[in-house]
């Protein structure tokens, strides 16, 4: 199968420690497919006890999933939420949760990073900020340099890739986004490989396809009976959209964690970018085999196409996940849409149920 190739690669990016790359000046993010930080044996030093602690900034969807998982398995898990309805729910769940504002951190907050030996990043890239942790990228410095942290994962997304016309693309292809949302993830992937870089801590970027997962699904939608929105109508009209169930994500950053690489990137999809329509298409019938008579017709894939421009650019690609599977061993637990709706629909109680 065919890979998507430009004719001139960037160089990958050699740094040492101490070495940086200018990020303040940088106004149009440059596009590097690797960053290798030479960390020599200092990384080495950072591990005073052999107890596995993950900090988690941004404990959302994929967050809480992955915080439960290592829970499950004996770690030490704190993070951060926005709310104290959130905050809440996390410590129902034996979480450690922190209130806490990307935009002014609190430095009490992120003094506790110095006891985690592990750290990932899960919070979104504003438009017109970009990173906001970005932003106060000596006080992170301070803390990674000064504490225990041997491991850093950075959530991303396969939308910096842009569009290719529907060919096959993997992580040696410089990105090309065509959103300034894309563009400024691709600046934050560089912020923190430089951050974890200069701080003797072993990065790595994770892009990942659409997440889906539990109560976050084709079948969730579709049983909520609520008109979709306008984006998602737009999505409608891609023939290729790479999505991920969020099982296969925490496996990905498991197996990352057992073989860290510095400055690797990983994408992390599943075997089959069906389109949208398609997708939601098998989550009705899904929906309608298991509760024959209770869903309404639905014309939101015509509703659709009426919405998009002719012309317009749909960020057509196709994601190779061979990296993954190869360097880090995954085996995905739903490798395509169908068994990740199937498995998700099986654990759903009768939602119709009067009660």
């Amino acid at each position: 199968m065919e890979i998507c190739r430009l004719s001139s690669q960037p160089a990958v990016i050699h740094l040492r420690q101490g070495q940086t790359a200018g990020i303040n000046s940088i106004k149009t993010p440059q596009f590097f497919p690797n960053i290798k930080c030479s960390l020599g044996d200092e990384s080495s030093t950072k591990n005073p006890d052999s107890k596995n602690r993950m900090f988690i900034l941004g404990m959302g969807f994929v967050g809480k999933f992955l915080a439960a998982d290592l829970k499950s398995n004996g770690w030490e898990v704190a993070g951060t939420c926005t709310s104290t309805a959130r905050k809440k729910k996390l410590e129902e769940m034996g979480l450690h949760a922190h209130i806490f504002d990307a935009n002014e951190p609190q430095q009490e907050v992120l003094d506790i990073l110095k006891f985690h030996s592990h750290l990932l990043i899960s919070v979104p890239s504003v438009l017109g900020v970009g990173d906001p942790m970005l932003r106060h990228k000596e006080l992170l410095k301070e803390r990674l340099k000064d504490g225990n942290l041997q491991w850093l994962g950075y959530l991303s997304s396969t939308g910096v890739y842009g569009d290719s016309g529907g060919a096959l693309v993997d992580e040696e292809l410089p990105p090309s986004p065509t959103t300034e949302l894309a563009k400024a993830r691709i600046a934050a992937e560089e912020g923190w490989l430089h951050l974890a870089c200069d701080g003797r801590v072993t990065a790595q970027i994770f892009r990942l396809g659409g997440i889906y997962g539990p109560g976050r699904s084709a079948v969730d939608t579709i049983l909520k009976q609520e008109p979709l929105s306008k984006g998602q109508k737009m999505r409608f009209s891609r023939h290729y959209t790479s999505r991920i169930h969020v099982a296969d994500i925490c496996q990905a950053l498991k197996a990352s964690i057992q073989r860290p690489s510095p400055g690797k990137i990983y994408n992390v999809v599943d075997d089959d970018p069906a389109p949208r329509e398609q997708v939601f298409k098998f989550a009705r019938n899904l929906v309608e085999e298991k509760w024959p008579g209770h869903i309404s017709p639905n014309n939101s894939a015509e509703e659709a196409k009426s919405l998009i421009p002719q012309g317009a650019s749909r960020g057509e690609k196709r994601v190779s996940n061979k990296r993954i599977k190869t360097e880090l061993g995954v085996r995905l637990l739903y490798p395509t849409y169908e068994s990740g709706l199937r498995s998700i629909i099986e654990r759903i109680e009768n939602p119709f149920r009067v009660r």
